[in-house]
């Protein structure tokens, strides 16, 4: 056998060279002046947690490099290389990783893909043959090995394939890609399976839109419109059954949802992709989205995804990148254009988030997500009369019936709370706790309000209750539940709930300070000034630190019982 780390450091000298050009070398004399393993290890960890996979994946190489002995290291710059996208380097890679270790699972994954996509049904097969199912490596590996069968015109052993992964808990996912797997071989029994599949997640603008389609191209025009009815009925929207009903309705077939084996398989990767990031697990969640791109260059909604979570790690201009490679054909373009002017604002333009907003607006008026991003931005503007204005528009085009409609409602409340119309914001809170009576940040934020203004203090009460027992790990909710007990001259139990907010959300100015009050008035003077110090350093804006700053040199204005016991006292 090969001597694997003499191979192996062939294979990362070559990459070396491929990120860097020969000059380079020689004028940085990077291949004798290293950073140490550990420094570069850990940058390229840090990198790679927030999503600069580029960087993450160089450093990565340059401590696998230095450090040939550690197995960790290796594959975690493996990783790194599929998450950047580089598939060719990586399948470089783990080739040589497999002379080592030929049961490395994420390795075999990655070559089964590369096969998958040429068409080498059979190598896939034998490649993935004898993978455990301890992990979501093995999982995948296993419905990669069944599509395969799919593309040797064997989708009775894919089912089989599939089969052995039932009662893992993966049912509704696997339901999914044996209807998938049918759909794309023509089979008669994808119409059940989608059926199956669709009943599981009915609100689920993918699977409405797969399942939709499945019956138009049957020819099952009515159903197919029944479904997408009931889907718009909740007042929800998806491009994807926007342009189903679409062709439905112009007489037309709509095509497939997934018309080839890679496309197919692509969803895998995606479904995989979008689990692990929800997780938390974003930089394996990229690995997974990168092979499903290999597969589907044409994924928009894998592109997406990409994108969302560079948003997440405040890579914006990354992000837009991506949107700006969605094509103008797309059903996904727009979307892409509105996250590219959301991200503007996020990047310091604000005036060319809302300007470019403003365009879209008037090219496309009932783009809805343009319209709720629009006045997103406006109310962070402080332009509140835009904002419910906009927040308006969105209501009208929708209807305001829809159980979905509560969030209209929430967001046009705020806007005319911060705009002095206080009784035009009560009805926006309780007509969206109307249409969804447990959603936690109404009842927070109606609740605070009262609280604020010191009126229905008991309603207020037990509505705050009611979110912090549906949220009970948001700090801001915890908050207002205390600060509701201190408006009620309950200081005490102000304290305990307050401190449970701080351990929550321990840089929220606003809960610093609410505890500093609590505490003051309950004799602990030293820990109010302490906290009060807290919400003026974490303070971003200003507001709070202005508001400290008297409490901070004089405390606070004594009770109307403290008052009489000072003047009984003296």
């Amino acid at each position: 056998m090969t001597c694997f780390f003499g191979s192996f450091a062939r294979v990362l000298s070559f990459l070396c060279l491929a990120f860097f050009p020969t000059g380079a070398l020689a004028s940085q004399n990077l291949f004798f002046q290293f950073s140490s393993p550990s420094g570069s290890f850990l940058a390229g960890q840090k990198a790679f947690r927030d999503l600069a996979t580029s960087v993450a994946a160089d450093s990565l190489l340059e401590a696998a490099l230095l450090e040939r002995n550690n197995p960790g290291i290796t594959e975690r710059s493996f990783a790194a290389l599929v998450a950047d996208g580089r598939i060719p380097e990586a399948e470089i890679m783990a080739r040589n990783m497999l002379e080592q270790e030929p049961d490395n699972s994420l390795a075999r994954l990655v070559l089964a893909t590369i096969a998958l996509k040429e068409r080498r049904y059979s190598s896939v097969v034998n490649r993935l043959e004898d993978m455990g199912l301890s992990d979501f490596v093995d999982i995948s590996a296993m419905i990669l090995r069944a599509w395969a069968r799919v593309g040797q015109s064997r989708l009775d052993k894919a089912m089989v394939e599939l089969g052995r992964l039932d009662g893992g808990g993966l049912d509704d996912f696997l339901v999914f890609h044996k209807a998938l797997m049918a759909d794309v071989a023509g089979d008669s029994s994808a119409l059940e399976l989608a059926r199956i599949s669709y009943e599981t997640e009915p609100f689920l603008g993918r699977m409405v839109e797969f399942y939709s389609r499945v019956l138009g191209n049957s020819g099952r025009n009515r159903e197919a419109l029944a479904v997408l009815d009931d889907f718009e009925r909740e007042g929800l929207n998806h491009p994807g059954v926007s342009f189903v009903r679409q062709e439905i309705e112009a007489g037309r077939l709509p095509g497939k949802f997934a018309a080839t084996i890679n496309e197919g398989a692509s969803e895998l990767f995606q479904g995989i992709g979008v689990a692990l990031g929800r997780d938390g697990s974003t930089d394996i969640a990229m690995v997974f989205l990168q092979l499903g791109l290999y597969l589907n260059p044409d994924a928009d909604t894998t592109s997406l995804t990409i994108a969302q979570f560079l948003e997440d790690a405040h890579r914006y201009e990354a992000a837009n990148e991506i949107y700006r490679s969605i094509g103008d054909d797309s059903l996904y373009r727009l979307d892409a254009l509105v996250r590219i002017a959301q991200n503007m604002d996020a990047l310091g333009d604000r005036a060319g988030a809302i300007s470019r907003l403003k365009e879209i607006v008037f090219q496309y008026p009932e783009n809805l997500d343009a319209l709720v991003a629009l006045g997103n931005i406006l109310r962070l503007d402080e332009q509140y009369d835009d904002a419910a204005y906009a927040y308006s528009r969105a209501i009208d085009l929708v209807g305001g019936d829809h159980p979905q409609d509560w969030r209209y409602f929430y967001l046009r409340g705020i806007a005319n709370e911060r705009r002095g119309e206080w009784p035009a914001a009560e009805r926006d809170f309780l007509k969206a706790l109307e249409l969804n009576p447990t959603q936690p940040q109404v009842l927070n934020y109606l609740g605070y309000s009262w609280v604020e203004m010191g009126i229905n203090l008991k309603r207020a009460l037990a509505m705050i209750e009611q979110a912090v027992s549906i949220s009970p790990r948001q700090g801001y909710i915890v908050d207002s539940l205390g600060w509701a007990q201190y408006r009620m001259n309950n200081f005490e139990e102000a304290v305990a709930i307050l401190e449970q907010a701080v351990r929550l959300s321990p840089n929220d100015p606003e809960i610093n300070d609410h505890l500093g009050d609590a505490y003051w008035r309950v004799g602990r003077r030293n820990e109010a000034r302490f906290q009060w110090n807290i919400a003026g350093f974490v303070d971003d804006t200003g507001d709070v630190a202005a508001r400290v700053e008297p409490k901070l040199a004089n405390g606070l204005p004594d009770q109307p019982d403290e008052a009489e016991r000072n003047n009984e006292d003296s």
